[in-house]
């Protein structure tokens, strides 16, 4: 799933490709992904690119005061094309397109533009047409964004503050702080050295400026690697970034622990028992108790 720092660079990359250009055309192929019909998509065409700017995990993009906004969810990805002239008209089917923005011939560059593919069979990418971000109701409802000038230790420790909830769901809990999801979760908790089982109510005051300066750090470091890469490469740019996420089984580059899991109905959790738990294995939640 893209996260924040994927986003950033996809909104930065569409800065220098996509400003300036002006729409010719959206094609939606999968229409349930179109979640707004007033103003239909069609009024895009023809207004120019003003700004791309990124809300959490969404990217928008700013078409003469027209947003054209989407969340990429679980399977959704953005994939550049410099050739839009040359390819066959977009067409409803089975395959993973959803929609292709298109943009004008300028000077004389062809037609270029983008896509917006989803893989898998559940469908959740987004797509929606605004005059204010604010009227996404997945927008309206962030948290702060942890790369704000605003989120300091002090910020956190008040969204900490009396949530009896563990640190791991609340980290991922886009209306508590924006952008972090599943993958850099289990980055930030690594490096923070914290047990993804532990209660929020329960960090002290230490421990929450050792859990900011992690937040903030992991997410710079992700976006300072992906700065300048094309789209295509971000997801291998990710997955080649990351300590624990993804690597059950493999050794901490910390400590030489292996690398261990707790699986959900959906998901699945890594961390390190050196490095995070005081070397005790954590539960799976399914079974039994879990480990604080």
């Amino acid at each position: 799933m893209p996260e924040l720092p994927e986003v950033e660079s996809l909104a930065e990359f569409l800065r220098a490709h996509a400003v300036g250009r002006t729409v010719a055309g959206v094609d939606v192929v999968a229409f349930q992904a179109l979640k707004t019909v007033d103003p239909p998509v069609s009024a895009l065409a023809g207004l120019t690119v003003t700004g791309v700017a990124r809300h959490g995990k969404f990217l928008d993009l700013d078409c003469d005061g027209l947003h054209l906004i989407t969340h990429l969810a679980r399977g959704g990805w953005l994939r550049w094309r410099a050739d839009l002239g040359s390819v066959r008209p977009a067409r409803p089917g089975k395959g993973p397109l959803a929609a292709r923005v298109r943009l004008a011939p300028e000077g004389d560059e062809p037609e270029a533009g983008f896509e917006l593919t989803e893989a898998g069979t559940q469908k959740r990418l987004a797509i929606y047409v605004v005059h204010d971000p604010e009227q996404v109701p997945g927008i309206a409802g962030l948290g702060p964004d942890p790369l704000a000038p605003g989120f300091t230790a002090e910020t956190l420790a008040g969204l900490l503050r009396g949530r009896r909830t563990q640190v791991k769901g609340l980290l991922r809990d886009q209306k508590v702080i924006a952008g972090i999801g599943n993958a850099y979760s289990d980055e930030v908790l690594h490096a923070a050295r914290m047990s993804p089982f532990k209660i929020a109510d329960k960090i002290t005051e230490d421990e929450v400026r050792v859990l900011h300066d992690a937040i903030v750090t992991t997410l710079r470091e992700a976006v300072e690697r992906s700065r300048g890469l094309a789209a295509k490469d971000l997801k291998a740019e990710k997955k080649s970034g990351l300590r624990v996420h993804g690597r059950a089984g493999e050794k901490c580059d910390v400590c030489g622990d292996t690398i261990r899991e707790v699986s959900f109905a959906d998901s699945a959790l890594q961390y390190c028992p050196t490095c995070q738990t005081g070397g005790k294995p954590l539960a799976d939640r399914r079974l039994s108790r879990l480990i604080k």
